[in-house]
């Protein structure tokens, strides 16, 4: 009977170490990350954030490396997605305008002047809606966390001070690869031009285009008054929020314990990118538009009657999406909005 029981101890202890140990085995060495931008930016420093959050928690279990410039994939952006789900990418955090193309529901958030103000974007991603965008993306086939912000979108070019509709009219205007924003910029009767951030900078400080629409602080990490761009109106009309997503495969293999760890790290990480997005712009003075405007760049704040004639000029253009996004999430959005305090 001792003998018996030794062997049934021994026979335990060695399955229940192997037990302990079999998840690290399957545990990479490092993951990666991929950023459109790096830690300079508001975004990549969301990334900086979620990854060393992780590693501290995971106590180096889990370490990850930034992959800026969607260098992973040649600098493609809306190639990304689809790269996750191959198992290419192991984590993102991507802009639901890149991820658009291949999940529909994302363009929700480009619908031209949907989102008025902070209150707004934060109606649809910390509510019900934002929910219903997560399922959607989990039967897409990633794993989506939490929620970032990467901004507000203003325009900004070298000719004009940009305050009707009809300033625009014949404006080259680099664009990211999105049909919705091809059908914006066209009702407004720009010339939209698609192409990667990488190649917009040499494209605007040469004038082979115009203009460029992205948020503030893309703007002024980048130094865009230096590529020409004397003039920026704050118009809101998208603002473009970010994702943090894991591949499906490399979710399951890790313990349900570092699995929460890695959800929790990044809604922590994505509160704190989304205070940082906003910083200088949220607050009543908005003090980094003072900022701007003492770099030599003339800041066009609209008003309501000049924004509404922007609203009205894209709003076929709004009303064609709807259908594509789906009438019954787009109006989901509309009564949060109304709703929000």
């Amino acid at each position: 009977m001792k003998f018996k029981t030794i062997l049934a101890v021994g026979v335990a202890l060695t399955a229940l170490a192997f037990t302990v140990a079999a998840p690290a085995q399957t545990y990479k060495a490092e993951y990666k990350m991929s950023l459109v931008l790096g830690p300079a930016f508001p975004w990549g420093k969301g990334g900086e954030l979620w990854a060393n959050l992780v590693k501290e928690r995971t106590q180096g279990r889990i370490n990850i490396k930034l992959y800026p410039g969607v260098s992973l994939i040649q600098g493609d952006q809306t190639r990304e997605f689809s790269a996750i789900r191959q198992g290419v990418i192991d984590m993102a955090i991507g802009s639901t305008i890149n991820w658009s193309p291949q999940v529909k529901e994302l363009n929700l958030f480009s619908l031209p002047f949907l989102m008025p103000d902070y209150a707004a974007a934060d109606a649809l991603t910390q509510g019900d809606v934002g929910k219903d965008i997560f399922k959607t993306l989990e039967k897409a086939g990633v794993v989506p966390l939490a929620w970032g912000e990467n901004g507000y979108r203003e325009i900004s070019n070298s000719k004009l001070a940009i305050k009707t509709p009809a300033d625009m009219k014949g404006l080259k205007i680099r664009v990211v690869g999105s049909p919705l924003f091809l059908d914006t910029f066209t009702a407004l009767g720009a010339n939209p031009t698609q192409m990667s951030f990488a190649d917009a900078q040499p494209a605007l400080a040469t004038g082979a285009v115009d203009g460029q629409e992205n948020p503030m602080s893309i703007f002024t990490v980048a130094k865009l008054h230096n590529s020409a761009q004397k003039h920026i109106t704050m118009w809101g009309y998208v603002n473009d929020p970010l994702i943090f997503v894991v591949n499906k495969d490399i979710w399951m293999s890790w313990t349900e314990g570092d699995r929460a760890i890695v959800r929790q790290a990044a809604i922590d990480a994505g509160k704190q990118e989304v205070v940082i997005a906003r910083k200088g712009l949220s607050e009543a003075d908005r003090p980094l538009l003072r900022e701007v405007a003492n770099l030599g760049v003339t800041v066009t704040q609209l008003t309501p009657a000049e924004r509404a004639a922007f609203v009205t000029a894209t709003r076929p253009v709004y009303d064609k999406w709807k259908n594509k996004i789906g009438a019954t999430l787009v109006n989901n959005a509309e009564k949060a909005i109304a709703a929000r305090k």
